[in-house]
C-alpha cells in the first residue's frame, strides 16, 4: 500500500510502484493540470512538488519531473500539483506575474512554470534573481521567447523578500491555506516500510525511467530512493563518504563541499536542470554507466573507490576505475548494490575541474566531458588523475595520460605532449553527438581547458597550437 497527501487528499493505493507518478496523477486521479510533455524529465510541463517531512516537524519541498519519476516514491509523502497551488477564485502571485507580464501563450507549459515558482517561494534557498531562473531552469517554453517570462519570475523573487514561513506565504497568496495542516496530515499517515519484492532497484530513475519507462510501469520495482543506509554526505579526517543515494542537489547544498570545491555549483549546473538535480542519485549515475555520465567523470578523477555491498551486508571495496567492464557493463553482482563512494579530501595546492561541451550549454547530454585533478607542488605536477567521457565504450580513466603527468613541469609542452598521450589513449565513434573527429577535437580542447581555467594568468587556448 502506498499512502501520501495529493494536494489535500489522501490516498491510499495498491498501484504498482513502478507506474510514474504523472500517470497516477492523470489518469487515476484525473488531475489534467499536469501536462504530457517529453517524457523524458526534459521538457518540465509535469513538473510537480513533493513535500517530505522533516524531525522538526516541517516540510521541505523540491520540484520533480513526475514523467520519470516512480509512484512508489511518494509514499508518505506530499505531492502537490497545478491544481492543488490554486486559489479556488484568485490567481497566486505566481500566477499573477506571468499573465500580467504576459508570460504565457499557448498555456500548455504554463502549469509547470507556476509549479516551479510556488517551490521556489516555499524553498529555503535565498531569494535571488539567480536562484529563481535555476528553480525554472527545467522548464522550457516554445512561444514566449523566455524574456517575459524571466520578468515574470523577477517579479516573484522581488515580492517573496527573502520571506519563507509559511503563514507569511498564506497570508501574501503565494500559497493555499491547507498548507499549513500538511505536517500533521503526514503524521497521520501510516508510513512503515514498504515490503517490496521487484529486482530492480529504483532510485530517482532519472536515467532508468527515460529507457525503460514501460517495463517499469508493468513489473514490480524496489525502491531504494529513501533508504538511510544510503544516504549522507560524511567528512571524516582526509576522506569524504557519499551514499550512493544521495542526489546531486545535496552535493549542491553542502557547505563543505561548496568550500572545498569552489566552483562546485557551476560544475553541476552543466549536469541538469534543478527538477532532475532534486531526483538523480550518484549511484543511479554510476549504474547507468553511459559512456557520457556527467558524475561518474567527475569522481573518476577523484580517484573514488566504491563501497559495494550484497543482501548479506557483505561489502567491498572497488576503484571506480575499474567499475566498467565494456559498453555498459560493471562489476556489480545480481545480489549487490552500491553502499557508497570515497574519496580523499583534495589539498590546499590541489587543483579540480570539470568541462562539458553539449549541444545546449546546460540541461543537455554531453557530447565529451572532462575532469582532471591534480597537485602542484615544488612546480611539477603530482598526484594526477584525468577522466573523460564519450570517446570510448565506458566512462574512462586515462590511466597513461595521468601516469604521464606525474612529475612533471607544469608548462605547454608538457600539456601538449599529455594530449598526444590522451589522443592515443581514446577511441571515440561517430554517432548522433559528433563525428570521431569532432570528439578528438573536443577531447583536446577540454583537457587543454583544465589549464587554462585553473591557471588563467598563466595559459591561454591559443597557447596550445594542434
Amino acid at each position: 500500500m502506498i499512502e501520501f497527501i495529493l494536494n489535500n487528499k489522501t490516498i491510499k493505493t495498491n498501484k504498482n510502484a513502478g507506474m510514474t507518478l504523472l500517470d497516477f496523477v492523470r489518469y487515476e486521479q484525473r488531475l489534467m493540470g499536469t501536462k504530457i510533455g517529453c517524457r523524458e524529465g526534459d521538457c518540465g510541463a509535469c513538473t510537480v512538488l513533493v513535500g517530505t517531512l522533516s524531525e522538526d516537524n516541517t516540510i521541505e519541498y523540491q520540484s520533480i519531473t513526475s514523467c520519470i519519476s516512480s509512484l512508489g516514491n511518494v509514499h508518505g509523502k506530499h505531492i502537490v500539483t497545478i491544481e492543488g497551488a490554486n486559489f479556488p477564485k484568485e490567481l497566486t502571485v505566481a500566477q499573477s506575474a506571468i499573465k500580467e507580464n504576459h508570460a504565457s501563450q499557448c498555456g500548455f507549459c504554463t502549469p509547470g512554470f507556476v509549479v516551479a515558482l510556488t517551490g521556489f517561494a516555499l524553498s529555503g534557498n535565498e531569494k535571488t534573481y539567480d536562484n529563481v531562473l535555476d528553480a525554472i531552469s527545467g522548464n522550457i517554453c516554445r512561444c514566449t521567447g523566455y524574456k517575459s517570462i524571466e520578468k515574470a519570475t523577477n517579479e516573484v523573487c522581488q515580492k517573496l523578500k527573502n520571506k519563507t514561513d509559511l503563514n507569511w506565504l498564506i497570508k501574501h497568496s503565494f500559497i493555499p491555506e491547507y498548507f499549513k495542516d500538511i505536517p500533521s496530515k503526514l503524521k497521520a499517515l501510516k508510513i512503515e516500510d514498504n515490503k517490496q519484492s521487484g529486482t530492480v532497484f529504483v532510485s530517482g530513475g532519472t536515467d532508468l525511467y527515460v529507457q525503460q519507462a514501460d517495463n517499469l510501469i508493468e513489473n514490480n520495482v524496489h525502491i531504494i530512493a529513501d533508504n538511510n543506509a544510503l544516504k549522507g554526505i560524511k567528512i571524516e579526517g582526509d576522506t569524504c563518504v557519499i551514499g550512493a543515494g544521495t542526489t546531486v542537489t545535496e552535493l549542491w547544498n553542502h557547505k563543505e563541499l561548496k568550500a572545498i570545491f569552489p566552483k562546485l555549483r557551476t560544475h553541476l549546473k552543466l549536469v541538469s536542470s534543478e527538477q532532475i538535480r532534486n531526483m538523480a542519485s550518484i549511484g543511479g549515475n554510476f549504474v547507468n554507466a553511459s559512456p557520457i555520465g556527467d558524475m561518474t567523470i567527475f569522481f573518476l578523477a577523484l580517484n573514488s573507490d566504491l563501497s559495494i555491498i550484497n543482501q548479506d551486508e557483505k561489502k567491498r571495496i572497488l576503484p571506480l576505475n575499474q567499475f566498467y567492464k565494456g559498453y555498459k557493463t560493471f562489476d556489480l553482482k545480481e545480489d549487490e548494490l552500491i553502499k557508497d563512494i570515497q574519496f580523499k579530501l583534495p589539498s590546499k595546492q590541489t587543483k579540480f575541474n570539470f568541462e562539458k561541451v553539449s549541444k545546449r550549454t546546460h540541461l543537455d547530454i554531453a557530447s565529451v566531458n572532462s575532469a582532471i585533478s591534480f597537485t602542484f607542488e615544488n612546480d611539477t605536477i603530482q598526484n594526477a588523475h584525468v577522466s573523460i567521457g564519450g570517446v570510448a565504450a565506458i566512462p574512462k580513466y586515462l590511466f597513461k595520460t595521468s601516469a604521464f603527468l606525474n612529475g612533471k613541469p607544469l608548462n605547454v609542452q608538457t600539456i601538449s605532449e599529455a594530449n598526444k598521450v590522451l589522443q592515443n589513449e581514446i577511441l571515440p565513434i561517430s554517432d548522433v553527438r559528433g563525428t570521431s573527429d569532432y570528439k578528438r577535437l573536443l577531447a583536446s580542447q577540454l583537457f587543454f581547458a583544465h589549464f587554462t581555467e585553473t591557471f588563467p594568468e598563466q595559459f591561454k587556448l591559443k597557447d596550445f597550437v594542434q
